[in-house]
């Protein structure tokens, strides 16, 4: 039985063992390999040691003291970069990630944000559509270094 988003608490401030959790969850999740756990690792650890609260924000959905999504807004160089996207597969599909999206974009608005990018797998097309529904525009690819297809998507008001 899927739970109800009603039963979802989501927090704004990291507790101790978030940031490992969150790690694991992008390595179990994803299964892109190693290079690609040490990549999340490293980018986290920075943007956490870095986080501005003023301009940055970090959303981690929990349902019985469990984490099962994230979010966060990184601030680079003015620009909102959406980053840490993830809804756990049990928890997807009852309306959490339009909820985690919705909260990023008031967010986004509040902060006086006039654009941000997003950098996704070219395999996660279901996340895809769900940004181009708040007005993301897909602008290129490349090769990463994993081997992966990074997709690049672009939002201007």
């Amino acid at each position: 039985m899927k739970p109800f988003l009603e039963d979802i608490k989501i927090r704004t401030e990291y507790l101790p063992g978030d940031l490992g959790y969150i790690i694991y969850m992008h390595g179990k999740l994803y299964d892109f390999g190693s290079f690609f756990e040490i990549y999340v690792a490293e980018t986290l650890a920075t943007f956490y040691k870095g986080l501005d609260p003023a301009k940055e924000r970090v959303w981690i959905a929990e349902h019985n003291d469990s984490i099962v999504g994230t979010l966060a807004l990184k601030n680079t160089n003015g620009v909102a970069q959406l980053r840490y996207f993830l809804i756990d597969p049990k928890y997807r599909g009852i309306g959490l990630g339009r909820k985690m999206m919705d909260l990023f974009m008031d967010f986004f608005h509040r902060k006086k944000y006039t654009s941000s990018f997003l950098l996704t797998e070219e395999q996660l097309q279901v996340a895809a559509n769900l940004y181009g529904k708040y007005g993301y525009k897909y602008v290129s690819s490349q090769q990463t270094e994993f081997g992966l297809v990074e997709k690049r998507y672009e939002l201007t008001l």
